[in-house]
This record gives C-alpha cells, sequence and structure tokens, in this order.
C-alpha cells in the first residue's frame, strides 16, 4: 500500500485535543469534564463583533484581497500605533489565524534543515509548524524554578548554528504566561542583529497582562526594522477563537513580498471572521479592563490552589491565562488520561494538557501539566478540589514533584 509521508509520520498529535475521546466518553457517563485543556475562553465576545456579523448581508460573499480587507488593514494599523507600535496597512497581512501568520513566515524564512531557536516549554503547535516547513527546532530551556523567566542569552548565543535562522518568542507565553521584560528582549535584539536572525514574535495574549505589568512588543526594539516578524490573532483577545483571522506583520518588504505570494496561494483569509474582527476594533476599553479582572481573579484561585496541594507546584504568571504546574506524578499523559478515564469527585473531573507536549522532547514535561484559567471562578474552585483528591487517589502518586520545596513565585 502507499506509504505515508515522512512529515506526516513526524507529525505530532496535539497535547491538547488528543485526549478529547476520553473527555467525550466521561460526559456519556454523566461525568462534568472541567475544560482547563484548551484556551477556549468564556469570556464573552464583544457585543459589536456580534452584531457586525449578524447586520453583514451581501448577495455574494466574495474572496477578500489575500493580503486581506483594506479598511481592515488600515484599523489594525491605527490599533498598532495606539500600543506603540509604529507599522502602517501594507506591513500587514490578514491570515487564517496566527497559526497560518506564522507558518508563512516559517515557510518564507527557512530552508529544509534549517534551525529555529526556541524558549521551552512552548506552544504544542510550534513543533508542528516547524515540521511542515522542514525546519528544526532548536531549544532553548526555561525553568520551573525561575518562573520560566528567558534563560541567559550566553545559551541563546551556545546553540546558535550556521543553519540558524531565527528566534521564536510567545509573549505573554503559552504555554507558561511568562511575560518578557524589555531588558530579556534587548538582550535577544543585541543576538539577533550579531548573527542576523530573524525574530519571530508571537504577541496575541497581549492585551492579559497583571499585577501592573505591561506588554512590550518585540516591533518596538530599535535597529530590528529587517528582523521582526510580529504574528498576532483576534482568537483571545476578543474571545473569536472561530473567527480563525490572525496577522503576519513585518517592516521587511522583501519578506512581505514573499509571504504575500504564499497569502494568494491560498486565496484569501475568511470574508465573515474580517468583518467581525475590523469592528471588534472598536470594542471599548472597559471590555479589556474587565476581562483582565476577571483573569486575575481566575489566575489568583487556580494558581493558589495548586500550590496549596502537597507536592505540587505552579510559578504565578504575568500574562495570558495560562500556567504551568509541576505534580507529584509518575507521567502527566497518564495522569491526565486516568483523570478522564478512572476519577470523578462531586461528578465532576478535570482535563488539562499534559505538558510532554510542549517540549521539544517528551521528558522534561512528564510531572507537568499546562492549565488555562478560563472557566468561571466557581468552575475553578471545582477543579482544584478535584485535583487535590485526584492526586491522593492516583496510583502513579509519587513523592513532592519538586524536592527542594516550594519556590519563590513570580
Amino acid at each position: 500500500m502507499p506509504s505515508i509521508s515522512r512529515k506526516g509520520q513526524l507529525m505530532p498529535a496535539s497535547p491538547i485535543r488528543k485526549l478529547v475521546p476520553y473527555a467525550e466518553a466521561a460526559k456519556k457517563r454523566g461525568t462534568q469534564v472541567l475544560h482547563l485543556n484548551i484556551g477556549q475562553p468564556d469570556i464573552h465576545t464583544p457585543q459589536v463583533a456580534l452584531d457586525a456579523i449578524k447586520a453583514f448581508a451581501p448577495t455574494v460573499v466574495e474572496y477578500s484581497h489575500s493580503a486581506g480587507t483594506e479598511s481592515y488593514r488600515q484599523g489594525l494599523a491605527a490599533y498598532y500605533q495606539q500600543h506603540g507600535i509604529k507599522v502602517t496597512s501594507d506591513q500587514i497581512i490578514v491570515t487564517t489565524g496566527g497559526s497560518e501568520a506564522l507558518l508563512f513566515g516559517l515557510m518564507a524564512c527557512l530552508d529544509p534543515g534549517d534551525e529555529l531557536i526556541i524558549p521551552e516549554p512552548f506552544y504544542a503547535n510550534y513543533n508542528s509548524f516547524a515540521i511542515e516547513a522542514g525546519a528544526n527546532v532548536v531549544p532553548v530551556r526555561s525553568s520551573i524554578d525561575s518562573g520560566f523567566a528567558l534563560p541567559s542569552i550566553d545559551t541563546f548565543r551556545a546553540a546558535i548554528t550556521p543553519r540558524t535562522k531565527g528566534i521564536l518568542l510567545c509573549n505573554p507565553g503559552n504555554p507558561t504566561g511568562y511575560l518578557y521584560t524589555r531588558a530579556e528582549l534587548e538582550g535577544l535584539s543585541a543576538l539577533v542583529k550579531e548573527h542576523g536572525l530573524y525574530l519571530f514574535s508571537d504577541e496575541v495574549y497581549r492585551e492579559f497582562c497583571y499585577d501592573g505589568a505591561h506588554h512590550e512588543s518585540a516591533m518596538t526594539l530599535p535597529g530590528l526594522e529587517q528582523h521582526v516578524v510580529l504574528i498576532d490573532s483576534v482568537s483571545k483577545r476578543y474571545s473569536m477563537c472561530g473567527a480563525r483571522v490572525g496577522a503576519f506583520i513585518t517592516r521587511n518588504a522583501e519578506l512581505l513580498a514573499t509571504v504575500l505570494k504564499f497569502a494568494q496561494a491560498r486565496l484569501s483569509p475568511p470574508t465573515f471572521g474580517q468583518v467581525a474582527s475590523e469592528a471588534a476594533l472598536h470594542t471599548a476599553k472597559s471590555y479589556f479592563d474587565e476581562v483582565v479582572k476577571e483573569y486575575t481573579l481566575r489566575r489568583d484561585i487556580l494558581v493558589d490552589g495548586i500550590n496549596s496541594i502537597p507536592g505540587a507546584v505552579c510559578p504565578r504568571p504575568k500574562g495570558a491565562f495560562y500556567c504551568v504546574a509541576e505534580l507529584p506524578i509518575d507521567d502527566s499523559d497518564t495522569f491526565c488520561q486516568w483523570l478522564l478515564e478512572s476519577f470523578a469527585h462531586k461528578g465532576a473531573t478535570v482535563m488539562m494538557a499534559p505538558a510532554t507536549g510542549f517540549y521539544s522532547e517528551p521528558a522534561p514535561g512528564r510531572k507537568q501539566v499546562r492549565l488555562a484559567y478560563v472557566l468561571e471562578a466557581d468552575k475553578l474552585r471545582l477543579a482544584v478540589e478535584c485535583l487535590a483528591v485526584a492526586l491522593e487517589q492516583y496510583p502513579g502518586r509519587t513523592r513532592d514533584a519538586h524536592p527542594a520545596g516550594k519556590m519563590v513565585r513570580n
């Protein structure tokens, strides 16, 4: 019979979605599944976006420009300028989600066998995008002991080879929620200029920063006009994951023209998604004020709750809506499946993402899980209670996840 491609064989299953059949079976048994495995917020989509979709009544739903609707790109440029990011509408290509933006960027910048340095743990699909582009991921590991702060610049320098083409950051981070400081970004900036690398900056969680912290965009680093690629999306910002609209932004004209060819090959981004996304640009600031307040509450419930469980450790993130916890377990894949197959407390169980899929190879994530605090407060309290009881009952429980004891948290 015909063989599957090498790329197809290498493509990993999503750690976020691979346990869905077990969750579905649990629901059929009558168990409430608390979904902390996926970044699907229950925050309401801005009404202005929903109204725009309802009001959109063309007689023909046409293709848009391959770079995206001009009026939307102009609106995006104005939005970025409000955040100190000076770009014009012709430096933006609208994409089918942030995923397509990053994939286009990797295909345009890296040849097969080229290397991409990424601090890990990292968003699981970065592995998949690199495989699709034929690139090799070179991980630079951060530590839970430091709350997943950026590794030293010397560590990055040591990872650079003649095949290195770029560095990829997610800021604030998925899966850790770490928010990179200006000093950390400036350290990378010098390295990028020195070695002539691309700096891919995934900034889809820009609005979600806590405890008075502020987001620093890589696009504001001086001297990197030809180096920085900004990846963005409306999915999380406006709680519009199903719109599937993202953006590829760069001041590098040659790179932009190259990516446009990939955009032309896939024809155009979604029309309805662009209608909603353009309208969402008019969302009131009060919306984000309330969302940040809500996520701060949820973060504190989840992180404080996990840290109250004997043997569990969870740094306090300053951005996004994820955290990585280290648990006293033998194997996170086994534990997360066991929760869905064999455990219930008060008629409920917790679905989490094993952290094995957020590293370049699974070993560092064996005792870690990623959790998304995207559910309302009472459900998060129940999730923490379920997790505490589950860890008492789990057959593969080990001694404390962190032998050194509880760390100083961010």
